[in-house]
């Protein structure tokens, strides 16, 4: 199922998580290791998913060969489609440009993705708001 159609037909406002932005707004060593974090990140946000009910499409910058692009555990993972700066901002919004998605929520601190989303109608909330989030949640 593309991340449109498992956002379609869950209930909730679907969340779209802007991933390196995210693990870069914690300071907890990430970048030692950061495929451990991107599985760490991973299962809050599952964790997150599970509690709240909502559809959850992860977007990360590169591939992991322990986590291949698709459904896992109640979330959609999706990779950048090219290489570089900002490639998994410019996924998030291709996949936002997709349509039919009724309102969404991204989670990203980074300003001109923030700012791109707010232009399709979409509500931001940033990263450091939402591990505060998987946080109260135990997640």
């Amino acid at each position: 199922m593309t991340p449109p159609e498992a956002a379609r037909d869950a209930a909730g406002t679907p969340l779209f998580v802007d991933g390196n932005n995210v693990m870069g707004a914690a300071a907890d060593g990430w970048w030692r290791d950061p495929h451990a974090a991107v599985r760490r990140l991973a299962d809050r946000i599952t964790c997150w998913a599970q509690a709240t009910g909502r559809p959850v499409v992860l977007v990360l910058d590169r591939p992991q060969p322990d986590l291949p692009e698709g459904d896992h555990d109640g979330i959609a993972v999706r990779y950048a489609t090219r290489r570089g700066r900002d490639a998994a901002d410019e996924r998030i919004l291709e996949l936002l440009d997709e349509g039919g998605l009724g309102e969404v929520e991204v989670v990203t601190s980074d300003r001109a993705l923030a700012a791109a989303a707010r232009e399709r109608g979409s509500r931001v909330t940033g990263a450091g708001r939402f591990l505060a989030q998987l946080d109260r949640l135990g997640c």
